[in-house]
């Protein structure tokens, strides 16, 4: 019985960063598209300023509802920024290669990016981030009252 609501838990969790993520992609798209309409800048520009826009939505909603952390912000921050000193560099360089040689349309190419960025990131705040700080911010502390 406690493993059945463990699973659904994380169920839930999982459920909630996509929800999360879909958002986090509304305003990526939103900012990409609106750079790469209307100015004259390249691919990894429009890119890089969406992405950046994007993580930063992503990691206050996620901290807070997702994750229920009250894990220090700026060590949790600088956390996800280690991941982002490898991963913008790799899908910048990846949504670049696939625009400018491969003549892959730029919004397949930013789809493609965002799709593996939702999957190396729920990965990596899970296991690493919020390993063992999660379901302790006053939300989470609440919610273990009401229940009883």
């Amino acid at each position: 019985m406690k493993e059945e609501k463990k699973v659904k838990k994380e169920a839930i969790r999982s459920l909630k960063f996509v929800l999360v993520s879909i958002s986090a992609g509304i305003v990526q798209i939103g900012v990409f598209t609106l750079m790469n309409e209307l100015t004259e800048f390249r691919y990894w520009i429009c890119y890089l300023t969406a992405l950046i826009c994007s993580v930063i939505w992503c990691f206050t909603i996620n901290r807070r509802y997702t994750f229920q952390s009250a894990k220090n912000v700026p060590k949790a921050m600088a956390m996800v920024f280690g991941f982002y000193i490898f991963f913008t560099p790799a899908s910048t360089l990846l949504g670049n290669y696939l625009v400018e040689h491969l003549m892959c349309n730029e919004y397949l190419a930013t789809g493609i990016n965002m799709v593996l960025n939702l999957s190396l990131e729920y990965l990596f705040d899970t296991f690493v981030v919020y390993r063992n700080d999660m379901d302790n911010n006053e939300i989470a502390r609440r919610k273990k009252e009401k229940a009883g």
